[in-house]
């Protein structure tokens, strides 16, 4: 218990001190006046599509968990799904490298009676679809948009590049996990007993027991994997609906600025680059790199409208995200968590 406090607390700490360091960073020397005015000016009628699109985004992966479920025979309201959504997002934003998000989705579904295995399998697969998702898109504009790479992208390559292999190899270790859990476990065991060995970890009873357990999840997952392909693909489809529209964003911000000459393809194609590079960092939402590839990349897209364009996409794409998410966390708080401890008090 006080082991998990900690960690609350120091991620609590590392969110405010990363916070204040991309405000400090982006803001510092900056015209602040102007900045406010040209937000001010802007045609806000483009933005309600942008927050539209988050909500999409949001209620997306609802979709695709209680499609999961209902295949699973595991019959749930559409909006205790969106609220499971929600909390995973809230908790994918403030933690380092969106830890946070499923352990607390498995703890509201375990709330629903819906059995940590099923729940952890589902959520390992839309956590895969997800990350496959960028992974194509990144790809795709690393080999078939070499122009578009140079003419936007020379100063932010090489992150473009480290982010996009970080990806490549997150997806093809859990490919592995999945599809080959014996080799996995094999390599994690002899990996584990050489850091036992080099006094990195120290050896405690039943870690190697958890090991096993886990190995467990991943030959189920590769189980439904083969037994729900259709299932599959249609996660996979509704994942990129949920990728461009969360990308599109972007764009609408741009037209509130009364702003043209830049397609629709390559602004969204533009933030996903910057999804793609910062997606694996240890940082909550890519806090402080996101803005600043912001700044780099969109130069010439935005002009002197640049720094307002990068607070109105950043703050609805991640921190809008953040307050839809935990307003519906809150009230999974309440109705979910109340009910769960409403009838455990009955007992």
């Amino acid at each position: 218990m006080k082991s998990k406090k900690k960690k609350i607390i120091f991620n609590g700490l590392f969110l405010v001190v990363v916070f204040a360091l991309t405000l400090y960073g982006v803001f510092h020397g900056k015209d602040l006046d102007a900045m406010n005015a040209a937000i001010n000016q802007s045609e806000k009628i483009w933005l309600m599509p942008g927050i539209a699109l988050v909500a999409f985004f949001i209620w997306g992966e609802s979709i695709i968990i209680w499609y999961m479920m209902k295949s699973s025979n595991i019959v749930l309201k559409k909006r205790d799904c969106f609220l499971f959504s929600s909390v995973g997002f809230f908790f994918s934003c403030i933690t380092p490298s969106a830890s946070g998000g499923q352990p607390m989705q498995i703890y509201f579904m375990k709330k629903k009676k819906i059995p940590v295995p099923v729940s952890t399998v589902i959520l390992m697969i839309v956590t895969i679809t997800y990350k496959f998702v960028l992974v194509v898109i990144g790809v795709g504009i690393a080999f078939f948009a070499r122009g578009f790479l140079h003419r936007y992208l020379d100063p932010v390559l090489p992150i473009f590049y480290l982010g996009l292999a970080l990806n490549i190899m997150c997806v093809i270790f859990m490919t592995v996990l999945v599809f080959h859990p014996m080799l996995a476990k094999s390599v994690m065991v002899k990996g584990l007993k050489i850091l036992e060995k080099l006094h990195i970890l120290r050896k405690k009873e039943g870690r190697l027991d958890k090991l096993e357990n886990s190995m467990d999840i991943y030959r189920d997952t590769a189980a439904y994997l083969k037994e729900n392909p259709r299932v599959i693909f249609n996660v996979v489809i509704i994942t990129f609906m949920q990728r461009i529209a969360l990308f599109s964003v972007t764009w609408f911000v741009y037209r509130s600025f009364r702003l043209k000459g830049t397609g629709y393809l390559t602004v969204m194609f533009l933030q996903a680059v910057i999804s793609v590079s910062v997606d694996m960092l240890p940082l909550p939402g890519g806090m402080g790199i996101s803005e600043s590839l912001f700044l780099t990349i969109f130069k010439p897209v935005f002009g002197k409208f640049l720094l307002p364009g990068m607070v109105l996409s950043r703050g609805m794409g991640y921190y809008g995200e953040l307050l839809i998410s935990a307003v519906f966390t809150i009230v999974a708080q309440l109705t979910i968590g109340h009910k769960y401890r409403r009838r455990a008090n009955d007992k």
